[in-house]
């Protein structure tokens, strides 16, 4: 029997829980950020809307069980966050800390695509970056602050919506938008969010969704086993002082997201999505107990059970596809349960890389890799038979929300362009999990002892616990455990504000901002909403509240030097926009570091990346001039440590022999900054360098930017590569950045 290549996309939508235990006068919950309005107005229902215009596709939606909560709140009008309560604020009656706030914050969204294109709110950028924070602050009128508090609502509502009358009547005015319309615009929101359950509901009674569910605020289940579960994947990991137990809680959480599901679906859930992708041996019996069929996990959890590296060729394609595209079976005491495992690059396509690429050439180029999988599953068969002889599941699973904030009009061309491709291809199948296991039930077994502890972040737990940080906020947490633990009268039935709270505090997100790794403009807020919790168990139980819970858990402050922080993705024009470079790593350079560090025309450096190139951003100090106190050339020289390969000294003249000009690169990027053009040489041997066609990029206005595609490099996933900044004039030596440390990067 022949078989299509059955694919299972998993769109996961999660959200912090913004709401505080807090309630303002009106009785309203309040949220901290708006993040669940907006994100509900511009992404959830319109991915299942959609999908529903091709029904011969199939695919499977987690909803996370706190994310249900607060969208509910917010579809009956009893939410309000900072963003909502100043959109409803008369323009006339802001205060000057109100007007400071909106200014801060009103433009908090991806610029390409969410302010660019509408020109009033283009406009009222531009005046904010050109002019300044406090001009804007002095100098808007009513009118300015009237449209953008509703151009911030405006522009969070999908595309897929703006044919309704309302919504055209206001893109169509642009400007002059008076308190009425912003309550407009409010009531709009909520229209579109009581329409998502039911949506997700409808899709799944007519076979087309999957809609499966998470642990009910989202914890890392493994930890809340214990904590030492951190030392699985890295051995010397430091753990917080104290060590947290608490393996009771997790039938707890467990049976909350079930009881919830029931009660909005009308019907079990079959998968669950465990938080972060992250499991455990200890874990599984009380998924299947509870009644779950299924779980996901991640390629690196999967790698480290079978002990097998998967290797990727030039075009990131899996050596090894039979071990990858197949569900597995776990045995527990409560019977069997299966588990897919995503393929973290097609995943991280799709929710890092696609978004700049033309839609229907990102379409195109996922399919691709699609029919590469296939083509080398069948390679594989004996018999030579040119179709698949038996089923493979590829699992494509990500964050079903953030991404699309990238895309074109929020995805909906690529979308689009993909599911057309897909619903006239016979020899690729879209399916949801449960119905591939149903089918085609695991054949291969993973001893549940074998499994790996980790998460989808390299396998680990590293980006919750470990970090100095991370840990002071698990001992609050096991501090607050263990005073609950001492009264055992107070039940989740009879005292449900304590366990409410202990849920809530449990759940991943505060860790995940917490320490290094990730940062955002609003990590105070996480750090004093973790605290509010854990406050709040205290309260609940009548206990004495720590003097610590009134102090931050870390010091909010600058940082300087950074590692980067996620993918960017920033148009190469020289214009250095923040928002395009707010994840990427940085080093400062000009006199950052004390008065012994040397002279320097570079104020810092940006560097990160993503599938496509890897980009770097040279800011000058004020009043640099090129010719004058800036060479006109930059060249840029990296190597690739560990690997076998020839190296070339740097072709300058007048260079000193010292470390690290002195080394030897494979590679050398050459760009004039008045022309902004750009040549790449590889090494060859005896040291000479020949020329290679690039397809890099180079933009010099108020900042160097620059591209390097992958692509031109031939090199192999998870190379690194140290690259040093030299400055010439001429083909002759002048400087060269950073002084003390070379640019490492890792090819995706």
């Amino acid at each position: 029997m022949s078989h299509p290549l059955y694919v299972a996309f998993i769109w996961h939508q999660h959200q912090p829980l913004y709401k505080s235990r807090e309630t303002n006068p009106d009785l309203m919950s309040l949220y901290r950020l708006p993040w669940v309005r907006l994100h509900g107005t511009k992404d959830y229902l319109d991915l299942v809307q959609i999908l529903e215009k091709y029904p011969k596709l199939h695919q499977t939606v987690n909803l996370v069980p706190s994310l249900i909560l607060q969208l509910e709140d917010y579809a009956a009008g009893k939410a309000i966050d900072p963003y909502l309560a100043l959109a409803l604020t008369s323009e006339s009656n802001l205060t000057e800390q109100d007007k400071q706030y909106v200014v801060k914050h009103f433009f908090d969204g991806h610029y390409h695509t969410l302010i660019e294109p509408h020109p009033r709110y283009n406009q009222l950028y531009h005046q904010r970056q050109e002019k300044g924070h406090n001009w804007c602050v002095q100098n808007w009128t009513d009118r300015d602050y009237g449209d953008l508090l509703a151009w911030h609502n405006l522009a969070w509502i999908d595309p897929l919506f703006w044919d309704d009358l309302e919504i055209a009547t206001w893109l169509k005015k642009g400007k002059d938008f008076s308190l009425r319309d912003r309550r407009n615009i409010y009531n709009k929101q909520r229209e579109i969010i009581q329409r998502i359950i039911p949506q997700h509901k409808k899709m799944q009674d007519a076979g087309q969704l999957e809609v499966t569910t998470t642990p009910y605020t989202h914890p890392i289940l493994p930890l809340l086993a214990d904590t030492n579960a951190g030392r699985v994947a890295v051995p010397q990991m430091a753990l917080p002082q104290q060590r947290f137990q608490w393996e009771s809680d997790i039938p707890l959480h467990l049976e909350k997201a079930w009881d919830m599901y029931r009660d909005r679906f009308d019907c079990n859930p079959r998968g669950l999505w465990p938080s972060e992708q992250s499991v455990s041996p200890t874990i599984l019996p009380y998924i299947k107990k509870q009644g779950f069929k299924w779980i996901c996990s991640d390629e690196a959890v999967l790698g480290w059970s079978i002990k097998h590296f998967f290797h990727r060729d030039e075009a990131g394609n899996v050596s090894e596809p039979e071990l990858m595209y197949r569900p597995y079976r776990l045995e527990t005491p409560h019977g069997d349960l299966a588990i897919v495992f995503r393929d973290h690059r097609l995943s991280d396509l799709v929710g890092f890389t696609y978004s700049n690429l033309n839609p229907r050439q990102a379409a195109s180029d996922l399919i691709g890799h699609l029919e590469a999988i296939s083509d080398s599953l069948q390679q594989r068969q004996k018999g030579g038979a040119h179709s698949l002889q038996e089923p493979w599941l590829v699992t494509i699973a990500l964050d079903g929300e953030n991404c699309w904030e990238y895309y074109q009009k929020d995805g909906l061309p690529f979308l689009e362009a993909l599911y057309s491709k897909l619903s006239k291809d016979d020899d690729i199948r879209l399916v949801t999990v449960e119905e591939f296991i149903s089918l085609f039930p695991p054949r291969e077994t993973i001893p549940s002892d074998k499994l790996h502890s980790g998460s989808w972040v390299d396998g680990s737990f590293t980006t919750w616990i470990g970090d100095p940080v991370k840990n002071r906020a698990w001992d609050l947490l096991t501090d607050a455990r263990k005073v609950l633990a001492k009264h055992p009268e107070a039940t989740p039935e009879n005292n449900p504000e304590a366990w409410e709270a202990l849920y809530a505090a449990e759940g991943s997100d505060w860790f995940w901002w917490f320490g290094e790794g990730h940062s955002s403009s609003h990590d105070e807020m996480f750090d004093s909403l973790f605290r509010e919790h854990l406050r709040a168990i205290y309260e609940a139980l009548n206990e004495p509240i720590p003097p610590i819970l009134n102090r931050s858990v870390e010091k909010h402050e600058i940082k300087g030097d950074r590692n980067p922080q996620g993918f960017i993705h920033p148009i190469i024009n020289g214009i250095g926009d923040e928002q395009d470079w707010e994840r990427a790593g940085r080093m400062e350079i000009g006199g950052a570091r004390g008065t012994m560090h040397r002279s320097s025309a570079v104020q810092r450096i940006f560097y990160g990346l993503d599938h496509l190139n890897f980009y770097l951003r040279f800011d000058f100090k004020a009043g640099i001039e090129l010719g004058k106190d800036l060479p006109g050339e930059i060249h840029l020289f990296w190597y690739y440590p560990g690997l076998t390969m020839h190296n070339s000294p740097v072709p300058l003249d007048n260079f000193p022999n010292e470390a690290p000009l002195n080394y030897n690169f494979h590679h050398h990027l050459a760009i004039n900054l008045l022309t902004e053009s750009v040549r790449l040489a590889e090494a060859e041997e005896n040291h000479r360098w020949h020329m290679r066609a690039s397809r890099a990029e180079a933009g010099y206005d108020e900042c160097l930017e620059i591209a390097v595609p992958w692509a031109d490099l031939h090199i192999d996933p998870d190379s690194s590569l140290e690259i040093l900044a030299v400055f010439g004039d001429r083909g002759e030596y002048r400087s060269y950045v950073p002084e003390d440390k070379l640019i490492r990067l890792q090819a995706p």
